[in-house]
């Protein structure tokens, strides 16, 4: 016997109560585990789906660099590219799903708006600007899917631990100490049964 108690019909009522808390701790934890599970493959899969958008987008961006390279000069371009300025138009912010704060960039698209001059430069470059601008904002939402999958994965984790330690530790012990509690209760009776059958005798 792993946990004694003292077999009382007290304790007897606190080990139920407590194996009953636990065992309605253990199905709200394994659904939440589930729903957590169930969101996180949706995001997986969305995540997939985006990063291949990411390589198509990426793959005719750097097609048209290079044609601006060879048209214009890397030198050229080079300089034209430390003039554009930085790009922090978004914000971050918390969506709480099954109490996991998960993380939101939220942005609007602005069309491109050149910040070179169109003497010595070709449509290739606002190919090249625009192909890019497309990559910046797929980059956003991949950034939120994937922080938000880490997320999870880690309220996955420390929710698997929980109903473990419930499911293996705490749920048996309780139940062993209902059991034990419940027999030593039985035996109790029956001998104070057999005892007054002798005193009436």
């Amino acid at each position: 016997m792993s946990v004694l108690v003292a077999p009382t019909k007290s304790n007897l009522m606190k080990a139920k109560s407590s194996l009953d808390l636990s065992q309605k701790g253990y199905e709200l934890l394994d659904k939440k585990r589930n729903v957590l599970i169930r969101e996180m493959m949706v995001l997986v899969e969305k995540a997939k789906s985006i990063q291949a958008e990411i390589y198509d987008i990426i793959e005719d961006a750097y097609r048209a660099l290079q044609t601006v390279n060879i048209t214009m000069g890397i030198t050229q371009v080079e300089d034209i590219a430390r003039g554009i300025p930085k790009d922090e138009n978004f914000d971050i912010l918390l969506k709480s799903v099954m109490g996991v704060d998960i993380p939101m960039v939220k942005y609007e698209e602005q069309s491109v708006f050149p910040t070179y001059g169109f003497h010595n430069t070709n449509p290739a470059l606002d190919l090249a600007a625009e192909q890019f601008r497309k990559v910046r904002y797929k980059v956003y939402e991949l950034a939120e899917i994937e922080n938000s999958i880490f997320k999870l994965a880690k309220e996955i984790e420390k929710t698997q631990k929980r109903t473990n330690a419930l499911g293996h530790i705490q749920i048996p012990k309780y139940k062993e100490q209902v059991k034990y509690i419940e027999e030593v209760l039985e035996e109790k009776e029956r001998e104070d049964f057999f005892r007054l059958k002798k005193i009436k005798k």
